[in-house]
């Protein structure tokens, strides 16, 4: 068994989808547990300083899309710069998800979270629909009759907004953010360096 990550990021951040798949291998190859973690940075960008792109300046708003292509074209993931269905509410996509980890373990959390993902940034489906996550759910193999019941209780939501107290206290700002003992590694620009944090 090799090292545990504990995996901040929110389901329609276009950050955290160029990166879920390489992570996702990496991951495997080096034995890591991962523990999925969606929080809400609707929070937590008041709280560290970051700001919803409505509120961003101009120039960090054009930067944005010329590093989105850039990172896209890298590493060669299919990504619709302004998808149809963005912004959008992630809180129903990230119970969804922390179901699928509760139900299934962390495989299942991690391959419901790409699906999510890659419907935002590359299907142009809306990840705030229920009738859409659960059709996402099937498609992977998942119970979303049973998903979809359990991401809308008490239980999944306790632990959802669980995960962003412990993000907030572990001084997490942005997504995604990988934390290998105890160390914050933020964006997906970062991997190389989780790679050798896994290796260690």
């Amino acid at each position: 068994m090799g090292k545990t990550v504990d995996y901040y990021f929110s389901p329609i951040s276009p950050w955290t989808y160029l990166g879920h798949a390489r992570f996702a291998e990496m991951a495997k190859r080096h034995s890591a547990v991962v523990n999925v973690k969606p929080v809400d940075f609707g929070k937590i960008f008041p709280a560290s300083g970051g700001l919803p792109l409505a509120k961003r300046a101009p120039q960090r708003l054009a930067y944005r899309m010329v590093e989105l292509k850039r990172f896209r074209d890298y590493v060669n993931v299919p990504l619709n710069l302004q998808p149809k269905f963005f912004p959008a509410p992630a809180d129903l996509a990230a119970q969804f998800i922390v179901a699928a980890g509760r139900a299934g373990g962390g495989d299942a959390a991690m391959r419901l979270a790409g699906a999510v993902l890659r419907a935002c940034w590359a299907e142009e489906r809306n990840i705030a629909d229920a009738e859409t996550l659960r059709a996402i759910c099937a498609e992977q193999g998942l119970d979303a009759g049973q998903l979809a019941a359990a991401a809308q209780s008490e239980a999944v939501a306790a632990e959802y907004h669980g995960y962003t107290d412990e993000a907030l206290a572990r001084n997490v700002f942005g997504a995604p953010s990988y934390v290998i003992d105890g160390e914050i590694f933020w964006g997906q620009d970062r991997l190389e360096f989780v790679e050798r944090a896994l290796r260690l």
